[in-house]
């Protein structure tokens, strides 16, 4: 993986992180949330398969915000 390409991967993380998280904040179940920003990320890679995109979308919450709540942070 290439730096641009790194670069640009942090960046959808980022990205789908946030409006998880911020969909929650604002009172958005979970599942909802999460479906979201799997068509989110879809939107963006439309060559990631509905199967991809899940995965990765439920690793980067687990890793961002589950995670982060567990350690008593917020959501």
């Amino acid at each position: 993986m290439g730096h641009e390409t790194s670069l640009i991967a942090r960046r959808c993380e980022r990205a789908v992180v946030t409006a998880y998280a911020e969909l929650r904040q604002f009172g958005i179940d979970d599942m909802p949330a999460f479906q979201a920003c799997t068509t989110l990320y879809r939107i963006h890679h439309p060559e990631a398969s509905e199967t991809e995109a899940r995965r990765l979308v439920a690793e980067w919450v687990d890793r961002h915000v589950t995670r982060a709540a567990d350690a008593g942070g917020l959501i």
